[in-house]
């Protein structure tokens, strides 16, 4: 056993207890290792190379200490043998860093010791958007919207769940045997679920889609090439005109990212109520208030489900109601809000395309009243929503608005529809990136007519198959 390293922290139980007459100095949470004089150097320590250490470190702790007596040592006691340590570790592995990066590059493992472990670097990490655990042995990220394999691991299952509770915890959740599955989220507000035995069969799985601490506006989303600047303008005007609108898409298509790039274009002399099963959205109006679900206690009691939540929002005077994600028996109550002096109102849904979108509304609603004829269904959705913004995630990871329709009207049972853009496909070129067009149809909104009395008007240059966008 190496001096200064403490039985405490060894993964070897059965050895003799230290003479209790004696005081205990603080347990040696970490030992010195061998300088490894071939270790390669890193050429830069900034940016990315820096999170490697900081990646490759951790798997050095996991593989020596018991993490788990991590949270009986002292934070100063903890901090002094850090920087001990990753002194140590940055001449072998051949960081240059000055005294005060050392200070900085320790402080910032002790945070990922007493703080998510092994996924604190991917946390901190700008170009990481999604974190994907899959049981303690491997993890995932997502990185331009590509899926890649991160040397990240927990030391084992019962490492994970500690962290996996920290999660929950922080938030009033729980996650065990009789409640295996939970959404969450981290102090940052970025999203977790969590599902662990025994609905995860090989060992709990964890999906975080992280926030962004700056909200992405829609000139970003333009630049980005998600979609055009006349497309933008349109969807400036009928958020500022109070036109109710739904943002539709599959899973990580961007729906969320959208709802809140359309948020900044309304008043800030608005109320907003956002109602949310993990608060998210990131709105930039200074009379905002949120509420978010409650799941039910250990006696299966308390539950607070969003349809309560939009039940009571109508009650607290707002100006507009803004549905996270629309999924359920809520649908009912968010169309009433919309036809019963709310408009301007957003929401989102999972869905492939606008019409889909509308035939899962149209089923949701069916369960909340299923005595509702189809017809009258469908007329409260003809006259409570007035636009459909469809996302997608291509194969080449980009997320686009690929249709932009507005509902017009009902002809018999039938809700009428009319796209007003489109993004044409067209291929792929060599490097595997998406080649397409955005597209006007040639159709000029009906709503056109309420934004020219409120005093917008649009160019009809936007609406010209034949101009570019």
């Amino acid at each position: 056993m190496k001096p200064g390293f403490s039985d405490r922290w060894r993964e070897a139980p059965g050895r003799p207890a230290t003479n209790e007459t004696t005081p205990e100095p603080a347990p040696a949470a970490i030992a010195p290792r061998a300088i490894l004089p071939d270790a390669p150097p890193l050429t830069s320590t900034p940016g990315t190379a820096l999170i490697d250490a900081k990646v490759r470190l951790h798997g050095r702790i996991i593989d020596e200490f018991n993490l788990a007596l991590i949270d009986k040592l002292s934070a100063s006691d903890l901090a002094r043998q850090v920087v001990r340590y990753v002194a140590d570790y940055a001449t072998q592995e051949r960081l240059t860093l000055n005294q005060r990066e050392l200070e900085a590059f320790a402080a910032d493992i002790v945070d990922e010791m007493i703080g998510l472990g092994p996924i604190e670097p991917l946390l901190k990490d700008p170009s990481v958007t999604d974190i994907l655990i899959n049981a303690h042995m491997s993890v995932y990220v997502e990185r331009g919207g590509q899926l890649q394999l991160s040397p990240v691991r927990f030391k084992d299952e019962a490492h994970l769940l500690r962290i996996v509770n920290k999660m929950v915890a922080a938030v009033g959740r729980r996650v065990d045997e009789s409640s295996p599955m939970v959404d969450a989220r981290l102090p940052d507000g970025s999203r977790v679920n969590v599902a662990i035995r025994p609905v995860a069969v090989d060992g709990p799985l964890v999906s975080i889609r992280k926030f962004s601490k700056k909200p992405i506006l829609m000139e970003r989303l333009v630049e980005l090439g998600a979609l055009r600047p006349a497309i933008a303008e349109l969807l400036k005007a009928a958020v500022k005109g109070r036109v109710s609108l739904v943002v539709s898409g599959g899973t990580g298509s961007g729906k969320t990212t959208m709802l809140n790039a359309l948020s900044s274009y309304i008043p800030s002399t608005e109320r907003l109520i956002t109602i949310e099963d993990a608060a998210e959205l990131q709105l930039q109006q200074p009379h905002v208030a949120r509420l978010e679900t409650r799941p039910p206690s250990v006696e299966g009691r308390g539950e607070i489900r969003q349809r309560e939540l939009l039940k009571n929002a109508l009650r607290m005077r707002p100006d507009r109601i803004i549905l996270g994600e629309c999924r359920g028996e809520e649908a009912f109550d968010m169309l009433q809000a919309m036809n019963t002096g709310h408009e301007g109102s957003m929401t989102t849904v999972h869905a492939n395309t606008p019409r889909d979108a509308m035939s899962r509304i149209e089923q949701m609603i069916g369960m909340a009243a299923a005595n509702m004829s189809v017809s009258s269904v469908r007329s409260q959705i003809a006259s409570g929503i007035t636009l459909i913004l469809q996302l997608q995630r291509m194969t080449d990871g980009k997320r686009r608005v690929t249709s932009v329709a507005e509902i017009t009207g009902m002809e018999g049972d039938v809700i009428q529809m009319q796209e007003i853009y489109t993004f044409a496909r067209e291929g792929v070129d060599d490097r595997g990136a998406v080649v397409g067009q955005f597209r006007a149809t040639g159709v000029r909104p009906k709503f056109l007519t309420e934004l020219r009395a409120q005093g917008v008007e649009m160019p009809g240059a936007f609406f010209d198959p034949r101009a570019a966008l």
